[in-house]
């Protein structure tokens, strides 16, 4: 908490946050010129920014992107803003404009998992692993451009979009999101008005970042092509945080969180 409320205390990186939170996973060159702000100055605020927790990156190519990280935005939340009424929660002021200001039309979460590149990586696309703190199992052999059937609640789906984006074993994964039928909103319970909004909806995706950090593993999660209001990006915002604590769980005691 002290690290991230020290990053807030300065005006021009909470302007970051701002530009951020207008528009997610921006380089270090937009944002220098979104600020006008030296390119030294802008990264070593970014620095700072990352130290916290408050932003995340990851790369498109030779391109690194920031994006705002959800993590310890929500850990304020939980602690203080949810206890005492909004008026004596001054000292949020500018972290509740910049979150509510704009709204954001990606996910990103970032945590550290105490487990090696290798464990991890199984346990994102293993189906011994998934079904036990997701309850999904993946039909794929995890090649670029391959087919992705996902089993949940007794329900398979399938679509041609429903594929592999990206496979770097130990280092990235990305895949589009699963379609939205009948048969898997009966198994998971949603509603058919909910159903109807969700299938109104363009497909998003997932991407996984791995990076080894000693003896743990930095997992960034980044949930993007989001369309704005989007239904699917509130439900996934609530899942997410959930779903990764599980899996951290998992890796690191042997058992998951007990699923609500």
């Amino acid at each position: 908490m002290d690290e991230v409320f020290k990053a807030l205390a300065d005006p021009s990186r909470r302007r970051l946050l701002d530009a951020l939170n207008e528009r997610n996973g921006q380089t270090l060159r937009e944002l220098c010129a979104g600020l006008d702000m030296a390119r030294q100055s802008v990264s070593k605020h970014l620095a700072v920014l990352e130290a916290a927790g408050l932003i995340t990156t990851t790369w498109r190519g030779r391109e690194k992107l920031h994006h705002l990280d959800a993590a310890p935005i929500n850990a304020i939340a939980e602690r203080w803003m949810t206890r005492y009424d909004r008026r004596r929660a001054g000292a949020l002021a500018d972290l509740k404009r910049a979150l509510e200001a704009t709204p954001m039309n990606e996910f990103a979460y970032t945590t550290y998992i105490s487990t090696t590149p290798e464990k991890l990586w199984q346990a994102l696309t293993d189906p011994a692993f998934t079904r036990q703190y997701w309850g999904v199992a993946f039909e794929t052999d995890w090649k670029k451009g391959s087919p992705m059937v996902w089993a949940e609640s007794g329900a398979k789906t399938s679509h041609p979009e429903q594929v592999v984006l990206e496979s770097d074993p130990y280092r990235r994964l990305s895949y589009t999101w699963h379609t939205f039928t009948e048969e898997w909103a009966n198994g998971t319970g949603v509603d058919a008005e909910t159903l109807a909004k969700l299938q109104r909806e363009g497909r998003s995706k997932v991407t996984f970042t791995l990076e080894p950090q000693g003896e743990s593993v930095k997992l960034t999660v980044l949930h993007d092509g989001f369309e704005p209001g989007s239904t699917v990006m509130a439900m996934c915002s609530q899942g997410w945080p959930a779903l990764l604590s599980s899996l951290k769980t998992l890796l690191e005691t042997g058992s998951p969180l007990p699923r609500a």
